[in-house]
């Protein structure tokens, strides 16, 4: 359903799109009813990026306006961001209930419900770039995500990623392990689980909170893919 090579870049944080089953059964029937007329059909994408966040949200919508040009307008993908439809957090949890067809995220973002996704976003000193595609596509990883994925009735695909990510952006400077400690850093999935044990505190927050919570001391520290 999604062309590869026009959004998977070569890098090492993948975005994940959730599919839900529901959706692809309404596709099914919708061309088993009119095969001849190409009836329309519309999905909705959830995402946990605010609307047109740059990058990660304007990723969504390119992806939404492949599908549609893929499917030859057949098939129409509208985009919500964060909050417009459900929340932030809420996406995994929307697709699997069939809420919206299409959701836009990260893996680690459903530690809680998922554990095993982490492994297909940010994995600290783990797979390079083209490592992680080659994992995914040629080395079973993509079945695995799907197994992973398949008790909550979400089928999971790559759909772009973040390249390499920043150290960090601190309040303090970091000379050493002793200036981890209790530094509350919002830092999602495995690598939350490594400051958590240096001493310090991982905080989830989406990505259209995160600078609000820096200038209220919220957080004292965060991991992001770009400048806040």
């Amino acid at each position: 359903m999604l062309k590869r090579r026009s959004f998977l870049a070569a890098t090492t944080i993948a975005l994940g799109v959730l599919l839900s089953g529901c959706g692809e059964e309404k596709q099914e029937a919708a061309a088993q009813a009119q095969p001849a007329e190409q009836e329309k059909i519309t999905w909705k994408m959830v995402t946990t990026w605010p609307k047109n966040f740059p990058g990660l949200g304007t990723g969504a919508n390119n992806l939404a306006e492949l599908i549609t040009d893929m499917s030859d307008g057949r098939l129409e993908v509208k985009v919500y961001g964060a909050g417009e439809l459900v929340g932030a957090l809420d996406v995994f949890d929307a697709v699997s209930r069939g809420t919206a067809e299409m959701g836009h995220g990260a893996g680690y973002y459903w530690k809680g419900k998922a554990p095993a996704g982490q492994f297909f976003a940010a994995v600290p000193f783990g797979l390079t770039a083209q490592e992680m595609n080659g994992w995914i596509y040629s080395g079973g990883g993509l079945e695995l995500w799907a197994e992973a994925y398949e008790p909550f009735g979400i089928i999971p695909m790559p759909a772009g990623n973040t390249g390499v990510q920043m150290g960090g952006w601190f309040n303090k400077e970091i000379n050493s392990i002793d200036d981890l400690q209790g530094l509350k850093m919002r830092i999602p999935g495995l690598g939350g689980e490594v400051l958590k044990r240096a001493g310090g505190t991982p905080v989830l927050l989406p990505g259209g909170e995160i600078f609000p919570a820096l200038q209220s001391g919220a957080i004292d520290a965060t991991e992001w893919v770009g400048p806040i």
